[in-house]
């Protein structure tokens, strides 16, 4: 059964419009590229030419007569006579090209040949990534595919579009949910808390509306990653990627969620393991977001690069990584314990970074001013609280009120509670942080 996925539209989009070049999709593995571009495939063209470098590594050869796009179909078909190129009605698809990086020399020669569609997909890891860059620079569209958000989740659970065009109705009215509504859609929340947005989970899940087989699915998941490094993590020291992917759940619990390497290794330092954190980020399996020097615009370069919080790209990976005990009371009970805060922080981050924010949190070091997340509008920044219960941090208040931050007008809140609004603060339920962009684009006015 095929899930719907946002990455469909893209993909038709990509197709109609004239002279698209050829499209390279890249993420963290297993987060649907493949299945995607298949069901793409079928809707779309008569022949589908597809070449997986991990399952046949013996088509590696079809660049050995040049990189051309004459000379590359035609060690392909010689390989594969099956194979059908139909001009206009051919898509060749490249796979796993992590595994044979230098395939993506022949994009140019196939834009210049213009007879086929070409779509390239992997997980671009470590050197891997760079030399795909460098060899098919200026012939190539990205797209970056992600695990399901909580929208594709809806999707999947059998919500159709409506749902989130309510959603966002109610935010941008500020009209507070009944009480089966906000029960409802709590319960959903705590369902995708648990399950994740990963599409082998999620599979599972709409076809026998159960949590059967989902930590062992996601348990594998984590394995592949652990593989993933020992197999790609060239000129690193692969333990001590381990060593920080392992440290996110448990430094996420603490109050002071900042990235801190002597909680990886006695002694650690910064110097020593940020390759081990880029690794991670190159991988897509964890989100980054930076402390700023100082709340105000702009945002990219003004922060510090030393501080920083990471999280993991998926919460229901982070659910998987937790001790045993705490994942079964969690599982159980839905007694979130001392991870409440972490997991609710890791679904908003998780949220505003699929909606295509970059992270940014702020901590004053001589003071507690502190704030979570901040995203921007045309003319103001906006700071975004995560809190585990329904109160309001002194810092929101101060950053508002202060005339140090004039930037700085309202704030939003997501927490376990229904829509609200105050002169200068709106709160919202955590489920509605996948809407947070469009309510900022669409809102009235008067809600500025």
């Amino acid at each position: 059964m095929y899930l719907k996925r946002k990455a469909d539209d893209f993909l038709l989009n990509w197709k109609r419009t004239s002279a698209h070049l050829p499209l390279i999709i890249r993420g963290a593995r297993q987060v649907g590229k493949t299945e995607t571009i298949r069901h793409f495939s079928r809707a779309n063209y008569r022949n589908l030419v597809e070449i997986n470098f991990v399952e046949n590594p013996q088509f590696k050869r079809i660049a050995e007569e040049g990189f051309g796009a004459e000379s590359v179909i035609r060690l392909i078909s010689r390989m594969e006579p099956s194979f059908r190129f139909e001009p206009g009605k051919t898509l060749i698809f490249f796979d796993e090209i992590q595994e044979f990086p230098e395939i993506t020399t022949s994009l140019k020669f196939f834009k210049t040949d213009g007879r086929f569609d070409v779509i390239c997909s992997g997980s671009l890891l470590g050197i891997q990534r760079k030399r795909i860059e460098s060899h098919s620079v200026g012939y190539k569209t990205d797209y970056v595919m992600r695990s399901f958000d909580f929208e594709e989740f809806l999707w999947a659970a059998g919500y159709l579009d409506d749902l989130a065009d309510d959603l966002l109705a109610h935010m941008l009215a500020a009209r507070a949910f009944s009480g089966a509504e906000l029960e409802k859609y709590f319960s959903l929340f705590m369902d995708y808390i648990l399950l994740g947005g990963m599409p082998a989970v999620l599979s599972r899940y709409a076809e026998r509306k159960t949590f059967e087989g989902s930590l062992e699915i996601q348990r594998q998941l984590l394995l592949d990653y652990q593989e993933d490094i020992q197999k790609y993590a060239e000129g690193l020291d692969q333990s001590k990627i381990l060593s920080v992917f392992n440290s996110i759940p448990p430094q996420l619990a603490k109050e002071n969620k900042k990235f801190q390497f002597n909680k990886v290794a006695k002694g650690a330092r910064s110097r020593e393991y940020f390759g081990c954190v880029q690794w991670l980020l190159d991988a897509g399996v964890v989100s980054i977001c930076h402390c700023l020097n100082f709340p105000a615009l702009p945002l990219k370069g003004n922060y510090d690069e030393t501080k920083y919080k990471l999280y993991l790209a998926d919460t229901g990976l982070l659910v998987a990584m937790l001790d045993e005990e705490a994942a079964a009371d969690l599982r159980n009970n839905q007694n979130l314990g001392v991870y409440k805060g972490a997991l609710y922080e890791n679904f908003v981050a998780e949220a505003l970074s699929k909606a295509g924010y970059d992270l940014y949190y702020y901590r004053k070091n001589t003071s507690t001013l502190e704030e979570d997340f901040f995203v921007r509008t045309a003319d103001s920044l906006i700071p975004v609280e995560v809190k585990a219960g329904n109160t309001v941090s002194k810092s929101l208040r101060t950053l508002i009120a202060s005339d140090d931050y004039p930037e700085i007008r309202e704030g939003i809140k997501f927490a376990r509670a229904n829509i609200g609004r105050t002169d200068t603060i709106t709160t919202f339920p955590y489920f509605c942080s996948f809407l947070l962009k469009r309510y900022l684009e669409q809102r009235p006015s008067s809600a500025r």
